[in-house]
């Protein structure tokens, strides 16, 4: 609560009450009656009227208070914030086909699969920490994709909820479902983000100011029915521009495979496939990067060139609602007293109605 200025200046009237309050106090100590004795009064006791003297004075001073109080305009303010951003979808695109097993990634110092380093990583790209700043104003969607793809969560500003998505991808299981469609990816990715321009076109909303993707296989397309390379090319006949990254490391890779025998996990070191050629046609083709990811740090770089690369306008506007305490309401949790003005009042009429019937005093 704060007073306005300057009629704040008004509390200083505060300090002549008390000066009253004696002065009236002193008036009434020096009002006396002659009378010859008072020996035979004694005796007699004080009536509920004689002890409840000091109520009306009492009333008189809080309906003052209130009134200066009311005179100095206490205000209640509401800070209010409204954003406008001019902020840009983003579509996630996330490989979790078998070979994301690959334990050559760390995460707190410890050994991962590929797909937990970039779940942790995405996630912090999405939402924020010490060292990646968040997409606080974009829209964001996630698609995963293996031997086909599937579009897990809708481009949003809910991002703890993609977020929570994100944590729930796993690795197939199932060899049926394997394969890395990225071709599939890349048109699902495009399809989503068209919806979306075409959903917001519609409505009157204010335009996507850009449209990007942000790809990430380890792996060559060996699924699906769409040509990655059309697919970019699609992609850029519609302004979107695609990131790719290829991850893991140069070489060969420690994979978990079932020993056969023991029925123990074991690892082995397999091969590492990344289509690199195309990754970075499909980057050049529709105004994006291609980067190579080979552990969890270079990784989080990459994802921070991203965040710098494309990044949103975002204005922010505060203003506070005040409200007069004076002559409006003042409430106080489920409960609302009457306005300041009002209340004085209220409290004056109640000392001048029993101060001339019940405890009206002759002369």
């Amino acid at each position: 609560m704060t007073f306005h200025h300057p009629s704040i200046w008004f509390l200083g009237l505060l300090l002549l009450v008390p000066v009253l309050a004696w002065l009236y106090v002193r008036q009434r100590r020096s009002a006396a009656v002659p009378f010859s004795s008072t020996k035979p009064l004694t005796g007699i006791g004080s009536t509920w009227r004689m002890r409840l003297g000091w109520l009306l004075p009492t009333l008189r001073v809080v309906a003052l208070v209130l009134l200066i109080v009311a005179l100095a305009r206490p205000q209640f303010g509401r800070r209010e914030t409204t954003i406008d951003s001019e902020g840009i979808a983003i579509q996630m695109v996330v490989d979790r086909s078998g070979s994301m097993r690959a334990m050559d990634f760390e995460v707190d110092g410890q050994p991962v699969d590929r797909l937990t380093a970039v779940r942790d990583v995405a996630g912090r790209f999405i939402a924020g920490d010490d060292t990646l700043s968040g997409r606080t104003a974009d829209l964001v969607g996630l698609i995963s994709f293996a031997g086909y793809a599937d579009s897990l969560t809708p481009l949003t500003l809910d991002h703890p909820y993609l977020v929570h998505a994100l944590n729930q991808t796993e690795i197939v299981d199932e060899r049926s479902e394997d394969g890395t469609a990225i071709g599939d990816a890349i048109g699902l990715a495009i399809e989503k983000l068209q919806a979306l321009a075409s959903s917001r076109e519609q409505s009157g909303a204010k335009p996507i100011e850009s449209e990007v993707v942000i790809l990430l296989t380890d792996g060559e397309n060996n699924a699906g029915d769409i040509d990655p390379l059309q697919a970019a090319e699609l992609a850029q006949s519609m302004g979107v521009n695609i990131y790719t990254i290829g991850v893991g490391t140069r070489g060969r890779a420690p994979v978990p495979v079932m020993d056969p025998f023991t029925g123990r996990q074991t690892l082995q070191w397999m091969d590492i496939n990344i289509d690199e050629e195309t990754l970075q046609k499909i980057a050049d083709a529709t105004g994006g990067r291609y980067f190579r990811a080979t552990d969890t740090a270079s990784l989080e770089a990459i994802y921070d060139e991203i965040n710098q690369l494309e990044t949103s306008h975002v204005e922010e506007r505060q203003y506070v609602d005040y409200r007069e305490l004076a002559v409006e309401p003042v409430y106080a949790g489920a409960f609302s007293l009457p306005p300041l003005a009002l209340l004085a009042f209220l409290v004056l009429a109640t000392e001048v109605v029993p101060a001339n019937t019940l405890f009206r005093r002759i002369p």
